[in-house]
């Protein structure tokens, strides 16, 4: 890098989108020209895990480098304790400009003054509301707030990456001279699937994964099935209710119809993507700024017959994650699975600052040099949230649910390919995800694996002490 300026850094974090949509994770037929070639440059982590997979927890790892089970955002919606310094604020050098637009979802106090000095808001009644009320809009609801669906249905100008994409490059022009950060936090591609691209990615390139085709599977927990049948009676409804955008499908034709439409999320993202990267380059600054990208949380977009996150299935629990260096022109690939836990760690490093005792995990920088390192476990976690439950369910008794629906789990991938989750009210998992990289064969129960699940228990209750995790498993 040129001179003794110092590093800008740009994230872009899209909310729920599966690693598996880039062409570098095998996403080849996906229309993301400006990741693909984002990645192209970029040091690509193959497999990077989050800390917890659903939105507010994962969040809060990914903006304090904590545990979920430390700073007590366990379940959506939860506000982060000021105690937790969010990463801007856990750096020394206070000459960085940082502004964040889009979701925070870590209270509705949002991000500014906690290391942020710019806010810009897509949630509720915030700064994206009133624009479209500025356009003539009037809000669908009766909160005054604009609903999900109407948002979904607007054309493109007016869509939300649009909207965050302006504000981005504005900040980028405004403080092109002054070292920044800037968080682009994307809404989309979660649901509710349907956006202005919903054909953008022909529907015979779509491709359902395997597990999404295969009969549905009784040997996984009971709260997964539980999903899985009320996301299904949901389906009919939306049959009824809302056709073109079922948030949830039951058949083969309905799981591709919806990836579909999800795919166009990924490449209206992809294109806003696309304007702020060249906003960097019409600035000059593109040699002065390293470039992030990772998500929340992944989907299960019909895989094991689900939607959503909410599991520690690879299509919910797996996310891109990439990063450009200033001048790298080449990929560089790091197969060792690795953490959001040292996303925090990493970002300090990079913008060269020393860690900060708060982070849990470590500085991947080193491994990102030279490519060497001892591999390590993975460690996910899952405390309950909201599971929707049919009413009149029969899947098992009125005690039995409501306890699977209470569970939470802790699980591990290790460097050799296996991942194994023990749970405190409900079934466990084993998985060989290289002889089974669909998850569609649980070695739980099965007597040949039990030193596998030993050793592995073993690991989860010495991770549990190191972490201060008081769950009784």
């Amino acid at each position: 890098m040129a001179g003794n300026r110092k590093p800008n850094l740009i994230l872009f974090l899209p909310d729920q989108q599966r690693a598996d949509t880039l062409a570098c994770y095998g996403g080849v037929k996906v229309h993301a020209p400006n990741l693909n070639k984002l990645a192209s440059e970029s040091v690509i982590f193959e497999r990077t895990y989050v800390t917890h997979p659903v939105c507010t927890p994962s969040r809060s790892s990914l903006m304090t480098g904590t545990w979920p089970h430390i700073n007590g955002c366990t379940h959506n919606s939860v506000p982060l304790d000021r105690r937790f310094r969010v990463f801007p604020e856990l750096m020394q050098d206070r000459d960085y400009r940082a502004a964040y637009v889009g979701k925070w979802h870590l209270g509705e106090d949002g991000p500014a003054g906690r290391g942020f000095q710019h806010w810009i808001s897509t949630d509720g009644h915030g700064d994206y509301t009133r624009y479209l009320i500025s356009k003539g809009l009037a809000p669908d609801k009766p909160n005054g707030r604009f609903s999900e669906v109407a948002i979904s249905n607007l054309p493109i100008e007016l869509s939300r990456p649009k909207f965050l994409e302006k504000h981005a490059c504005d900040f980028i022009e405004k403080h092109q001279r002054d070292p920044f950060i800037l968080v682009i936090a994307f809404v989309e591609p979660h649901s509710p699937y349907n956006g202005p691209l919903n054909d953008v990615n022909p529907l015979d390139e779509v491709e359902l994964d395997v597990a999404a085709t295969l009969p549905e599977s009784e040997d996984i927990p009971l709260r997964y099935r539980l999903m899985r049948e009320w996301q299904q009676a949901e389906a009919l409804l939306d049959r009824e209710r809302l056709p073109i955008q079922l948030f949830f499908g039951i058949t083969p034709d309905e799981y591709r119809s919806i990836k579909q439409r999800y795919l166009g999320l990924v490449t209206l993202v992809d294109q806003s993507i696309g304007v702020i990267l060249g906003c960097l380059e019409r600035c000059g600054i593109k040699e002065h700024t390293i470039v992030v990208h990772t998500s929340d949380h992944g989907d299960s977009l019909g895989a094991h017959h689900l939607f959503g996150k909410e599991t520690m299935f690879e299509e919910a629990a797996r996310v891109p994650w990439l990063i450009r260096l200033p001048g790298q022109t080449r990929p560089k690939m790091i197969s060792n699975p690795m953490s959001h836990i040292d996303f925090v760690p990493t970002l300090l490093d990079l913008l060269g600052q020393s860690s900060h005792p708060q982070c849990a995990g470590k500085s991947l920088l080193p491994l990102i040099n030279d490519a060497t390192g001892l591999p390590n476990n993975v460690f996910l976690e899952w405390a309950p949230n909201r599971t929707k439950v049919k009413k009149g369910s029969r899947l098992a008794w009125r005690r039995t649910i409501k306890r699977a629906v209470e569970e939470s789990t802790r699980a591990l991938v290790s460097p050799d390919g296996w991942k194994f989750c023990v749970r405190d009210k409900d079934s466990n998992e084993l998985y060989n995800l290289k002889d089974d990289p669909f998850e569609t064969r649980n070695l739980y129960s099965d007597a040949q694996y039990a030193s596998v699940v030993s050793r592995f228990a073993t690991e989860i209750y010495q991770w549990q002490d190191a972490t201060n995790d008081k769950l009784k498993l």
